[in-house]
């Protein structure tokens, strides 16, 4: 579950993560991506490149 805002500066970023795994799973660069979201500040794209969904991967022991 990607956070709903940026840990440093505070800009809500969960409304662009969809969006943003969608053009790089077409092949879109992400640096790319990230300029036409609007994620200029590198905290930001930090949080999207750095992100590793595992909510797969602890669900099956609860």
């Amino acid at each position: 579950m990607i956070p709903v805002r940026c840990f440093t500066c505070g800009k809500v970023i969960s409304t662009v993560y969809e969006e943003y795994i969608r053009r790089c799973e077409e092949g879109e660069e992400p640096e790319l991506a990230l300029n036409d979201l609007g994620l200029d500040r590198y905290c930001c794209r930090r949080m999207l490149l750095t992100h590793k969904e595992i909510i797969n991967d602890i669900n099956p022991y609860q």
